[in-house]
């Protein structure tokens, strides 16, 4: 079999290159190791994707499917830290571009992006697993098996790794190294929620503080048919002090303990079993070779705080495809200096405030009284994923304005 790219994985790193790609004229085939629907984490988007899944000609799908899969608008991002209360209205941003998009069970969501580029022509090969990879010829030949365990090889012209936390070629091509992050643990699970809607902006995602661990938060996302994804954030052995080994036990005293949780969940149905990740950042050598690039997660995953892993894994797609594109058509690419720079630009911007929340920076700054409108606005345009924008200030300076802005808000 012969194709112009092979895309491994059919997330939204995955369906927006193939649809890109698909547009453009190129044969594409996606590899996906598993099938459809599929529980997946991380169902909190920005507003920056909307644009991408536009460009990509998905958006369409994605409102028509809205209501039948209980997407619920998303506005902005709430903070709870003690008595106090915070949010941000990503309309009210820096950066142009979209400024609402939706909070989704990443089951359904992931399920519609991969059948409208199915629709369009771009073929799935369900249950199939890569399993080598030859770079060595002229063009890439990919190994895989289906489910009956019969192998097959694939001539393509590249290879596009979309496989998220699986990091098929990063593990095949051995280049993970260990991300400089600490290593934390999700517990983590879906709930019927059942809070009154007088206690709760369901059109923002909230972000709750431990009371006693300014390291250790939780997540609410809410979806519109009264349910939440709900989650904790914390070094392992934050989990160590609690009796109950089991999932679900724990993760119930957890929030037992989180006074203002405890109200607001106080009728909550916990329903659904509890999961655990724990060790999810990663890193690797480099993010493209000779007849291949690493998308999204496949290549660097930060921390879950502020949701930016789709928004990565989308951008990753549209800067892989634009210099594909350009190496395709026989130009003369770089694609250190078209690719890996330009994604970990953005990457690195979110990297100083995920390091700025965790060491207690960016929370002094989220919970400072009489915020500037201006700064504000800035800020809320890296939480709406716009991380990119070097006219934005807190872009082009992250770290220096972060530091010199917590500062500010420590002596007021």
């Amino acid at each position: 079999m012969q194709f112009d790219v092979v895309v491994i994985g059919a997330g939204p790193a995955g369906t927006v290159a193939a649809a890109l790609l698909e547009a453009k004229g190129y044969r594409v085939q996606i590899i996906e190791k598993q099938h459809f629907p599929r529980f997946s984490i991380g169902e909190s988007l920005l507003p920056y994707c909307m644009e991408f899944l536009e460009e990509a000609g998905l958006l369409e799908a994605v409102k028509a499917a809205a209501s039948e899969h209980h997407f619920q608008f998303k506005n902005g991002a709430a903070f709870v830290r003690g008595e106090k209360y915070s949010d941000f209205d990503f309309q009210r941003k820096f950066s142009e571009g979209p400024g609402t998009t939706y909070q989704v069970q990443r089951a359904s969501f992931d399920h519609v992006l991969a059948k409208e580029v199915e629709a369009r022509g771009v073929g799935i090969s369900w249950g199939h697993e890569i399993i080598s990879v030859d770079l060595d010829g002229d063009n890439p030949v990919v190994g895989a098996k289906d489910e009956e365990g019969n192998e097959y090889s694939i001539t393509t012209s590249f290879v596009f790794d979309a496989s998220g936390f699986g990091r098929v070629l990063p593990r095949l091509l051995e280049l993970d190294r260990p991300s400089n992050f600490p290593s934390r643990t999700s517990l983590f699970t879906h709930i019927e929620d059942n809070i009154p809607s007088n206690e709760f902006d369901r059109e923002k995602i909230r972000v709750t503080v431990h009371h006693q661990h300014q390291d250790v938060w939780f997540w609410l996302i809410p979806f519109s048919n009264g349910r939440c994804s709900l989650g904790v954030v914390a070094k392992s052995e934050f989990f160590e002090q609690f009796e109950s080994s089991d999932p679900q036990a724990c993760l119930r005293q957890i929030i037992d303990d989180e006074p203002s949780l405890k109200e607001l969940l106080r009728h909550a149905n916990f329903d659904t079993p509890a999961r655990m990740i724990t060790g999810y950042s990663s890193d690797v050598s480099r993010l493209w070779g000779d007849g291949f690039a690493l998308l999204g997660n496949a290549g660097e995953f930060l921390d879950p705080v502020f949701s930016s892993g789709v928004t990565i894994a989308m951008k990753s797609a549209k800067l892989a495809v634009e210099t594909l594109d350009k190496q395709l058509k026989g130009q003369q690419v770089d694609w250190q200096a078209e690719y890996a720079e330009p994604l970990s630009a953005g990457v690195n911007t979110f990297r100083v405030f995920v390091e700025a929340w965790y060491d207690g920076r960016f929370q002094d700054i989220i919970f400072a009284e009489n915020r500037s409108t201006k700064i504000e606005e800035m800020i809320s345009s890296i939480l709406a994923g716009y991380a990119w924008d070097e006219a934005n200030p807190y872009v082009k300076e992250s770290e220096r304005r972060m530091n010199t802005l917590a500062e500010l808000c420590r002596l007021s």
